[in-house]
């Protein structure tokens, strides 16, 4: 019995390890600076893989390493495609919707007006 529990605490341990590691590992990679940082994603037609490609950006931003604005670049949306990127929009605060031809304003605007 005495051997089980070892193998289990050692299990454990090996876990902890590994969940430091990581998340250590995640702060190395994060981009630190006062420079806002944004996913901007081109969406056309019936928005085929846009909710996905929302939903996993809005994932990765869920362990708070890095805080970044999705903005959805209407690139000819159709209806649908439309409504979906409506809907993404009202599911979160930073989720931005707009045409393709704003993304540099938004960009502006939300990056202190620097730029060239």
């Amino acid at each position: 019995m005495t051997s089980v529990m070892e193998i289990v605490m050692a299990a454990l341990a090996a876990v902890g390890v590994l969940a430091l590691a990581w998340h250590l590992y995640g702060k190395l990679l994060v981009p630190v600076g006062p420079e806002p940082v944004f996913a901007v994603v081109p969406a056309a037609g019936d928005g085929a893989g846009l909710e996905q490609t929302v939903r996993g950006l809005l994932w990765l931003r869920g362990d708070d390493l890095i805080d970044y604005v999705v903005v959805i670049a209407d690139c000819g949306l159709d209806e649908e495609g439309r409504r979906m990127a409506e809907v993404l929009c009202r599911g979160s605060g930073q989720v931005r919707l707009c045409a393709a031809a704003q993304v540099e304003q938004i960009l502006r605007e939300r990056g202190g007006g620097r730029g060239p």
